[in-house]
């Protein structure tokens, strides 16, 4: 054997590696463009013709002793464990990246928008930041209506009033003012109120209304929409009532609830021992809202509905604290991740 190649034989079989920076530094020195190995193929031209043979075999055996000198430290560092504890194994799968899913709220919307679709009902939208007109005044709020003081809304500036709308019911006057009857449509967003943060109220919520305009709609018509959404919503079960109230812009007007899936109406602490849940207020749309939304009161009638979409969803996931869907917290979120739809 060659003396040089002997030589190098001896130092790559006592090569000890303590890392992998000390072994790509052994491939290099050796078997790099410039290593000690590579360098020997460069001489054989230089070696006699019989002797060429064996020289090559010789440094193909140098050449192999120090790959399979390569592959097994490698092989030894890829499945030492590593210092936080993990083993950096290159033959395991990859740590698969977290994969998120829709927000409570947002899987309970896309569940309603889809139970309104079915039966004709479009959806649309409108600005968050409301003029007097859209928010108040086309809706038949008086001017002394306690909505419109600064401790109910959060007015931008005044004269004239900007502010941030207190209901979707300002999608509902846009609508009227730009589509001719019938008008079939539900809207959803984010509403704000000047109100005190608890766990049952917050200055931020979801609401989706829904408005139904044409000849000769009755009370009727609200009444078996509603029994259709809720038993679509909460179960085939589900039962309802309706309870005289007042609203601005709706005469007649109706508190609906439904029965307290909790308890099955027997009564519990959601439902206050009554049996009964209240979730939305409804009513046949004003006449006056009507002619102030340039529609013939006298030829059509309608009726609008609104619920807020953090009740909706407390109940259906039987979440207690409405705060819970505003703090972001992914221990609450995750919960949700795997539900794309109800």
């Amino acid at each position: 054997m060659n003396e040089n190649i002997k030589s190098l034989y001896q130092e790559i079989e006592s090569f000890s590696p303590e890392n992998k920076s000390d072994l790509e530094k052994f491939k290099i020195h050796y078997l790099g463009k410039k290593g000690k190995v590579t360098m020997l193929f460069g001489e054989m031209r230089n070696i006699p013709a019989e002797s060429r043979k064996d020289f090559g075999q010789e440094v193909n055996r140098l050449k192999n002793k120090a790959q399979e000198i390569i592959d097994s430290y490698t092989e030894k560092f890829e499945n030492e464990i590593s210092t936080d504890g993990e083993y950096n194994d290159l033959t395991r799968p990859t740590s698969y990246a977290h994969i998120g899913g829709l927000h409570p709220l947002t899987i309970v919307t896309q569940k309603i928008y889809d139970i309104f679709k079915k039966i004709g009902f479009t959806v649309s939208e409108g600005p968050e930041i409301e003029d007097d007109w859209h928010n108040f005044s086309a809706l038949n709020f008086p001017e002394e209506h306690p909505a419109r003081d600064m401790q109910d809304t959060f007015f931008i500036k005044t004269n004239p009033d900007i502010a941030l709308r207190t209901h979707t019911s300002s999608i509902q006057v846009r609508v009227m003012e730009s589509q001719e009857p019938p008008i079939r449509t539900i809207c959803a967003g984010r509403v704000f109120r000047n109100e005190t943060i608890t766990a049952r109220a917050h200055c931020i919520f979801h609401q989706v209304e829904g408005l139904f305009i044409d000849k000769d709609v009755s009370f009727a018509d609200l009444k078996q929409t509603l029994l259709y959404f809720a038993q679509e919503l909460f179960g085939e079960q589900t039962k309802i009532r309706l309870r005289p109230s007042y609203f601005p812009f709706t005469e007649p007007s109706a508190e609906m609830d439904i029965s307290c899936d909790i308890c099955n109406g027997k009564g519990c602490n959601l439902c206050k021992y009554t049996g009964w849940v209240e979730i939305l207020g409804c009513g046949m749309v004003d006449p006056q809202v009507l002619e102030l939304c340039g529609i013939d009161s006298k030829i059509y009638s309608g009726y609008a509905f609104g619920m807020g979409i953090e009740r909706m969803t407390q109940q259906i996931f039987k979440t207690k604290d409405i705060r819970m869907f505003f703090e972001n917290d992914i221990r609450f979120l995750s919960q949700f991740n795997s539900l794309n739809s109800l």
